[in-house]
């Protein structure tokens, strides 16, 4: 999720592209695992609508590029005051919303009020916490003013969370999204496809090379590769397994990147057993990450010992914290006096959670305890386990970059945890202006949600494409959730 989940979630399902061959122009089919419920991302959390609507559709301030570094967007420039707290933003003139209306500094306004409001239903509140106020200088100008210093906030604003709207299209944006982006919604046939056009009133028009962006939805891994094989689609993510045929194969090329998907196994800390240190232990002695990572994704993931991504620059290599003893986890769980209890593994119908699951599961049996795996749709799990937090344990992947402060959310979070010393460690984070400084505090943080067991840390999400020879432009790694198509082309 992008938690946004998906810290939150989403986090989840991978983007991956396909194509119809054309020197310039051309259309572009991409299969995602995952269709959304909704496509509008400043209410849902849902990473599907990132990789389609985010920097296509609709466009925030800021952007960030394929190596992670924050570039300008409707913000064609901006300052920061010595104190850090007022970030003054130039945007662009002249850009136009899809259905003709102009964009301006109030829309920016419009959007961050609208985000901040009591009643906001943004899965990302977290990003406009910070805000104190927000003013329009002139149109195209406006100030941003901050209660507390936040290193973040230039990349977080780039999300789909902070995507600016308008209020002449707000009501719509669940079906119909309106916005500045170098593409614009052409249909959407539920449980098939999405399509996206080239819009031709984009700012930067010329600089588009795809007239059609087609997302289709294929749920399962043996229907993806099948698609692939027979050419009625040209990018997708497959089952990891199933790479060695598209290697082999000169008409593919196929990468495994990066993402910043950390693959946990979630355990409800406001209900019990999990309430107790003991179990949540024994849970992290019974797994076994290299037999999750064999058999779920065949080998190609890398195993995390807390919340942070390997390739990142404050990572710490907690994997062997809690090493896999199965008699260790069975003496915990009979001291808290859990052992031959039931407990639910509810996942939604992702192939790294279902595998991984049912490989917890055994372990889990082998520890004494009766672990019982429901696979449920996505939307069930949204509201009954994201939302309501109706559950023992669940397996997902966070998509969302410097998601470490998922766990300063408080109990009303879908992990159901509190910690008023984690809080404060995220404090010093978020305000910590210093790279370095703020690097060692974030190592401080992996150790701490580590020591004390908060949740079972399985493995980094790597992000696996295949693609047809020709297709130029697609990111290889996923340093955020979002995956813009505006520079994706044929080559000649």
């Amino acid at each position: 999720m992008r938690t946004t989940f998906m810290s939150t979630i989403a986090g989840l399902a991978l983007l991956a592209g396909l194509a119809q061959p054309a020197l310039a122009g051309g259309s572009l089919r991409i299969a995602l695992a995952q269709e959304p419920t909704s496509l509008d991302p400043t209410s849902d959390a849902t990473a599907s609508i990132d990789a389609m609507i985010t920097n296509n559709v609709l466009e925030s301030l800021t952007t960030v590029d394929g190596a992670g570094a924050v570039q300008p967007n409707l913000a064609r420039s901006w300052e920061i005051s010595p104190d850090g707290l007022t970030y003054t933003f130039h945007l662009v003139e002249g850009a136009l919303f899809q259905d003709g209306t102009a964009f301006d500094a109030q829309d920016v306004k419009f959007t961050f009020d609208r985000a901040m409001a009591e009643e906001s239903t943004n899965p990302s509140t977290s990003i406009f916490a910070p805000i104190d106020a927000v003013t329009v200088i002139d149109p195209a100008t406006v100030e941003i003013r901050l209660k507390r210093q936040d290193a973040f906030f230039l990349f977080n604003i780039a999300n789909g969370d902070a995507s600016i709207v308008a209020p002449e299209s707000v009501d719509g944006l669940s079906t119909a999204p309106v916005g500045t982006g170098p593409f614009k919604l052409a249909g959407w046939t539920r449980g098939d496809r999405l399509v996206l056009e080239r819009n031709a009133d984009y700012r930067d028009a010329d600089a588009v090379a795809l007239d059609r962006v087609e997302y289709r939805f294929i749920a399962d891994p043996a229907a993806t590769a099948a698609a692939l094989m027979a050419e009625e689609v040209d990018v997708a993510s497959p089952a990891p397994e199933m790479l060695p045929q598209f290697q082999a194969d000169p008409r593919f090329a196929v990468t495994v990147g990066s993402t910043e998907g950390e693959v946990i196994l979630a355990m409800n800390n406001s209900r019990a057993p999990f309430t107790d240190d003991r179990v949540r232990q024994a849970v992290n002695h019974a797994i076994d990450r290299a037999e999750i990572i064999e058999g779920a994704m065949y080998g190609s993931a890398v195993p995390i010992g807390s919340f942070y991504p390997p390739h990142g620059p404050a990572y710490l290599d907690l994997t062997g914290r809690w090493p896999h003893d199965t008699d260790k986890a069975r003496a915990l769980f009979d001291e808290a006096g859990v052992a031959g209890t039931t407990m639910t593994i509810a996942v939604p119908p992702f192939a790294y959670a279902t595998r991984s699951a049912e490989i917890i599961r055994a372990e889990l049996a082998e520890a004494g305890i009766d672990a019982r795996m429901e696979t449920v749709e996505w939307g069930y799990w949204l509201d009954e386990i994201y939302k309501q937090r109706n559950y023992d344990m669940t397996i997902i992947a966070h998509t969302s970059p410097n998601d470490l402060g998922n766990f300063a959310r408080g109990p009303e979070y879908f992990y159901g945890y509190q910690s008023d010393a984690f809080d404060a460690l995220w404090e010093e984070i978020r305000t910590e202006a210093d790279p370095e400084a703020r690097n060692a505090l974030q190592r401080d943080a992996q150790q701490y949600l580590a020591d004390h067991a908060v949740m079972g840390f399985l493995f980094q999400l790597p992000k696996v494409t295949v693609a047809r020879a020709g297709i130029e432009g697609l990111w290889t790694d996923a340093p955020v959730t979002f995956a813009p198509m505006k520079d994706v082309h044929w080559a000649d």
